[in-house]
């Protein structure tokens, strides 16, 4: 694509907003409203992630200095000794 028909796609979109605005009719359709909310509800979960990472890192860590120490649980299975 050349200089100007990019410029020219940007004016126009630019527009269309611009006159969605104006109209105050931001969605054409039901879809329209639907993949908003999805896109919307897709960042949310993002979001909760990270808080829920931050989180993690930042209280559980200072919080378990010590840790338990592991031991085997179980019988050894002296069959598979050679």
């Amino acid at each position: 694509m050349d200089q100007k028909s990019l410029q020219q796609e940007f004016e126009d979109q630019f527009n269309d907003v611009v006159s969605r605005l104006q109209s105050k009719q931001l969605f054409q359709s039901d879809w329209d409203i639907a993949s908003f909310a999805v896109f919307f509800i897709f960042i949310g979960m993002i979001l909760l992630l990270v808080i829920l990472v931050v989180i993690r890192c930042c209280c559980c860590c200072c919080c378990d200095d010590h840790k338990p120490r592991r031991r085997k649980v179980g019988v050894e299975n002296m069959a598979l000794e050679p």
